[in-house]
Protein backbone atom coordinates (compact mmCIF):
# COMPACT_ATOMS: atom_id res chain seq x y z
CA UNK A 1 0.00 0.00 0.00
CA UNK A 2 1.10 3.23 -1.31
CA UNK A 3 1.08 6.73 0.88
CA UNK A 4 1.04 7.67 4.20
CA UNK A 5 -0.61 4.96 7.10
CA UNK A 6 -3.85 5.82 7.78
CA UNK A 7 -5.30 6.74 11.09
CA UNK A 8 -6.83 5.07 13.67
CA UNK A 9 -10.54 5.53 13.67
CA UNK A 10 -9.98 6.80 17.31
CA UNK A 11 -7.90 9.27 16.28
CA UNK A 12 -9.87 11.06 13.54
CA UNK A 13 -12.68 11.37 16.20
CA UNK A 14 -10.46 12.73 18.17
CA UNK A 15 -9.25 15.07 15.48
CA UNK A 16 -13.52 15.88 14.55
CA UNK A 17 -12.55 13.75 11.16
CA UNK A 18 -11.27 17.05 9.16
CA UNK A 19 -11.38 15.29 6.01
CA UNK A 20 -15.31 14.52 6.49
CA UNK A 21 -14.39 10.85 5.09
CA UNK A 22 -16.73 7.94 6.12
CA UNK A 23 -14.90 6.12 8.91
CA UNK A 24 -14.23 2.65 9.71
CA UNK A 25 -16.74 1.55 11.74
CA UNK A 26 -15.46 -1.95 11.82
CA UNK A 27 -12.14 -1.16 12.91
CA UNK A 28 -11.05 -3.63 15.35
CA UNK A 29 -10.97 -2.45 19.29
CA UNK A 30 -8.43 -4.57 21.07
CA UNK A 31 -8.10 -5.03 25.35
CA UNK A 32 -6.72 -1.85 26.89
CA UNK A 33 -3.95 -2.94 29.36
CA UNK A 34 -4.39 -2.05 32.86
CA UNK A 35 -0.91 -3.38 34.19
CA UNK A 36 1.40 -5.55 33.14
CA UNK A 37 4.82 -7.44 34.23
CA UNK A 38 7.75 -7.71 31.84
CA UNK A 39 7.73 -11.03 29.84
CA UNK A 40 10.24 -13.55 31.98
CA UNK A 41 13.04 -14.04 29.24
CA UNK A 42 13.96 -10.32 29.87
CA UNK A 43 16.34 -9.59 31.00
CA UNK A 44 18.80 -7.19 32.40
CA UNK A 45 19.09 -3.72 30.77
CA UNK A 46 15.49 -4.99 28.40
CA UNK A 47 13.78 -5.40 31.71
CA UNK A 48 14.86 -2.33 33.20
CA UNK A 49 13.30 -0.38 30.09
CA UNK A 50 10.38 -2.35 30.12
CA UNK A 51 9.75 -1.37 33.63
CA UNK A 52 10.26 2.82 32.87
CA UNK A 53 8.32 2.61 29.51
CA UNK A 54 5.41 0.17 30.49
CA UNK A 55 3.76 1.85 33.10
CA UNK A 56 3.52 4.69 31.17
CA UNK A 57 2.38 3.35 28.03
CA UNK A 58 -0.36 1.92 29.72
CA UNK A 59 -1.70 5.14 31.83
CA UNK A 60 -1.28 7.20 28.49
CA UNK A 61 -3.63 4.38 26.91
CA UNK A 62 -1.09 4.06 23.99
CA UNK A 63 -0.31 0.50 24.72
CA UNK A 64 -3.30 -2.31 24.21
CA UNK A 65 -2.98 -5.95 24.68
CA UNK A 66 -2.25 -6.74 20.66
CA UNK A 67 1.07 -4.40 20.92
CA UNK A 68 3.07 -5.53 23.80
CA UNK A 69 5.11 -7.42 21.19
CA UNK A 70 6.21 -3.67 19.98
CA UNK A 71 7.12 -2.98 23.33
CA UNK A 72 9.18 -6.34 23.84
CA UNK A 73 10.97 -5.64 20.74
CA UNK A 74 11.65 -2.16 21.42
CA UNK A 75 13.10 -3.30 24.87
CA UNK A 76 15.06 -6.56 23.57
CA UNK A 77 16.41 -3.95 20.67
CA UNK A 78 17.32 -1.36 22.94
CA UNK A 79 19.43 -3.33 25.31
CA UNK A 80 21.29 -5.05 22.18
CA UNK A 81 22.13 -1.43 21.06
CA UNK A 82 23.13 -0.72 24.70
CA UNK A 83 25.52 -3.91 25.03
CA UNK A 84 26.91 -3.67 21.19
CA UNK A 85 28.11 0.05 22.32
CA UNK A 86 29.85 -1.26 25.12
CA UNK A 87 31.43 -3.75 23.06
CA UNK A 88 32.62 -1.71 20.13
CA UNK A 89 34.07 1.08 23.02
CA UNK A 90 36.00 -1.98 24.86
CA UNK A 91 37.00 -3.38 21.53
CA UNK A 92 38.02 -0.53 19.95
CA UNK A 93 36.49 0.56 16.19
CA UNK A 94 38.72 -2.10 14.75
CA UNK A 95 39.58 -5.48 15.54
CA UNK A 96 42.83 -8.08 13.89
CA UNK A 97 41.91 -10.02 11.09
CA UNK A 98 43.25 -14.12 11.31
CA UNK A 99 45.71 -12.52 8.81
CA UNK A 100 46.84 -9.64 10.76
CA UNK A 101 44.80 -6.83 9.29
CA UNK A 102 42.18 -4.69 10.70
CA UNK A 103 38.64 -4.30 10.05
CA UNK A 104 35.62 -2.78 11.56
CA UNK A 105 34.44 -4.07 14.74
CA UNK A 106 31.45 -6.09 13.93
CA UNK A 107 30.24 -4.83 17.52
CA UNK A 108 29.42 -1.46 15.24
CA UNK A 109 27.11 -3.15 12.59
CA UNK A 110 25.14 -4.54 15.33
CA UNK A 111 24.47 -1.46 17.33
CA UNK A 112 23.76 0.28 14.20
CA UNK A 113 20.63 -2.88 13.16
CA UNK A 114 19.76 -2.26 16.86
CA UNK A 115 19.45 0.90 16.86
CA UNK A 116 17.03 1.13 13.49
CA UNK A 117 15.12 -1.18 15.55
CA UNK A 118 14.82 0.50 18.37
CA UNK A 119 14.09 3.82 16.13
CA UNK A 120 10.85 1.87 14.52
CA UNK A 121 9.40 0.22 17.05
CA UNK A 122 9.76 3.63 18.91
CA UNK A 123 7.83 5.13 16.66
CA UNK A 124 5.10 2.88 16.55
CA UNK A 125 4.85 3.10 20.48
CA UNK A 126 5.34 6.83 19.94
CA UNK A 127 8.13 7.29 21.87
CA UNK A 128 9.96 9.91 19.92
CA UNK A 129 9.17 13.59 19.58
CA UNK A 130 7.67 13.64 15.90
CA UNK A 131 5.83 10.28 16.30
CA UNK A 132 4.33 11.22 19.72
CA UNK A 133 3.09 14.25 17.85
CA UNK A 134 0.90 11.90 15.75
CA UNK A 135 -0.32 10.24 18.61
CA UNK A 136 -3.72 11.66 20.09
CA UNK A 137 -4.70 10.62 23.79
CA UNK A 138 -8.38 11.20 25.44
CA UNK A 139 -8.27 14.06 28.05
CA UNK A 140 -9.96 13.82 31.16
CA UNK A 141 -12.77 16.21 30.69
CA UNK A 142 -12.37 19.74 33.23
CA UNK A 143 -15.74 21.51 34.31
CA UNK A 144 -16.62 24.23 32.03
CA UNK A 145 -15.71 27.40 34.02
CA UNK A 146 -19.15 29.54 34.63
CA UNK A 147 -20.48 31.60 32.83
CA UNK A 148 -19.45 35.28 34.01
CA UNK A 149 -20.63 38.38 32.99
CA UNK A 150 -18.57 41.41 30.96
CA UNK A 151 -19.20 43.85 34.40
CA UNK A 152 -18.51 41.40 36.92
CA UNK A 153 -14.56 40.94 35.16
CA UNK A 154 -14.21 44.57 35.76
CA UNK A 155 -12.52 45.83 38.62
CA UNK A 156 -14.78 47.74 41.27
Amino acid sequence: MRGRKPLPTERKKLRGNPGKRPLNINEPDFDQVVDIDPPEWLEGIAKECWEMLAPQLVAAKVVKGTDLHNLEAFCENYALWRQATEEYKLEGLTVSTPNGGLKKNPAITVANEALSQVKAFGALLGLDPSSRSRIMVAKPETPKPEKKSFSSLLPK
